[in-house]
């Protein structure tokens, strides 16, 4: 089902390291809007899709993200390489450090760590894409805030990138969503 290529969607580069910048993208690797999140909630709702289409566009979207996540880990690890020991406690990273050391770990900002909790499967598809196209516009708002606290050139550019993303999984999600409800009304005969 799955074919990697062992490069990344989008080139990620930054023009110089930021650790604070490094702290908040982990937003977007272990945090409840996630990618992480993300893809799961998408690769676990396929089972419960009543079309062909829809399962296709959860899988692809699913793996898509597992990809982000790759994209924000590396954007992570560029921002943070070098940083002294005063920077990473000058960042509130002190305690991340020792734990994890540079690796992006499943933690949010603040430190809280990835959970289960944060996905959605509800089993009913209507209900399921109406929350996978309200997690992608979450997601494209954590982006747009990110690319806010940034300056560099490159850093906005991967985000932005990221972000423009989320508002075509939004769309497709929406066409997934019609095609569902237009089965849901249809007389089907057995």
């Amino acid at each position: 089902m799955f074919m990697y290529e062992k490069k990344l969607q989008y080139p990620v580069r930054v023009s110089n390291k930021d650790v604070r910048m490094a702290k908040a993208v982990l937003n977007q690797y272990g945090g409840p809007d996630g990618e992480l999140s993300a893809s799961m909630n998408y690769l676990t709702q396929r089972f419960s899709m009543p079309l062909n289409e829809t399962k296709a566009i959860l899988t692809d979207i699913g793996t898509e993200e597992l990809g982000h996540m790759e994209m924000v880990a590396t954007l992570f690890k560029k921002l943070i390489k070098g940083a002294t020991k005063e920077e990473l406690i000058a960042a509130g990273m002190g305690g991340y450090f020792s734990n994890h050391e540079t690796c992006p770990f499943l933690v949010d900002a603040e430190g809280e760590h990835w959970d289960s909790k944060f996905t959605q499967a509800k089993g009913d598809p209507i209900a399921d894409l109406y929350n996978d196209m309200a997690a992608e516009q979450k997601a494209r708002a954590t982006y747009e805030n990110l690319i806010l606290l940034t300056d560099d050139p490159l850093v906005k550019d991967t985000l932005r990138w990221l972000r423009e993303r989320e508002i075509i999984h939004f769309q497709r999600f929406g066409e997934g969503l019609r095609l569902v409800e237009e089965y849901s009304k249809s007389k089907r005969y057995y």
